[in-house]
C-alpha cells in the first residue's frame, strides 16, 4: 500500500468522507474508479477541496467545480498515445457526468510543464509526490480505494481545509499562479481566509 496520512477512525477523516459524499459524482469516482485498474490512481485537488468550501458555504455539493482531478502514476509506458488511451477510456466511462474529468499520467507531467508553465519541474518518482506539489495544502489532497478501502493522502493534513484556509504550497508553484488561483476563488467562495503569497 502506498504511504498514506489514513485516519479512518477520527471525525476530522469521517466528517470529510461523509460530505464527499453529498457530491454524487467526485463519490462515484472514488468508489468505483478501482474498477478501471489505472496504476496508482486519486482523485484529489480541487474537487475535493471545493465540495467541502461548498458545504460550508451552503451550496449545492458541485457548484463552481470546473473539472474532476483523475490522476495515476505510470513510468512504465510514458508516451502520449498510452496516456491518451486511458484519457478516453476513462472518459467514455464516466460520459454521463455534467462535470468534465481531467486525467492526467503524474509520471509525464515534467515532459510538458515547460511549455504550458515557462519552467521545468523534476520528474515525479510517485503519485504521492505530485500530490505533495499541489498548489495549496487544502487541495493537496487525494482520495481512492485500495481493495475496496478507502485511502486519503494528505501530506499537509485536513486543518486547513476546514478552517476555509487557503495558504501557498511553494514547493513548485509560482507566485503568479497562485495569485491567479486565489482571484478566481475568492469571487466563488467569500468565506476562504487567504494567505499572502
Amino acid at each position: 500500500m502506498p504511504k498514506s496520512y489514513f485516519q479512518p477512525d477520527t471525525s476530522l477523516a469521517d466528517n470529510f468522507f461523509n460530505i464527499l459524499r453529498r457530491n454524487k459524482y467526485v463519490w462515484e469516482i472514488i468508489s468505483t474508479a478501482e474498477k478501471l485498474n489505472l496504476p496508482n490512481w486519486y482523485v484529489g485537488a480541487g474537487c475535493l477541496a471545493q465540495t467541502v468550501w461548498n458545504y460550508f458555504h451552503g451550496f449545492e455539493p458541485d457548484k463552481f467545480i470546473s473539472d474532476i482531478d483523475l490522476v495515476y502514476f505510470d513510468d512504465t509506458n510514458m508516451s502520449y498515445e498510452s496516456e491518451n488511451e486511458i484519457i478516453n477510456r476513462v472518459k467514455n466511462h464516466y460520459s454521463r457526468f455534467p462535470i468534465p474529468l481531467d486525467i492526467k499520467n503524474q509520471a509525464r507531467i515534467h515532459l510538458w510543464y515547460p511549455e504550458h508553465f515557462g519552467y521545468p519541474i523534476e520528474p515525479y518518482l510517485s503519485v504521492e509526490e505530485a500530490i505533495d506539489t499541489f498548489p495549496t495544502t487544502s487541495t493537496s489532497i487525494g482520495i481512492k480505494t485500495f481493495r475496496g478501502q478507502l485511502n486519503l493522502y494528505a501530506p499537509y493534513g485536513l486543518e486547513d481545509l476546514f478552517k476555509l484556509v487557503v495558504k501557498p504550497n511553494k514547493k513548485q508553484i509560482t507566485e503568479e499562479i497562485y495569485k491567479t488561483k486565489v482571484i478566481k476563488w475568492k469571487k466563488y467562495w467569500p468565506k476562504l481566509i487567504f494567505y499572502d503569497w
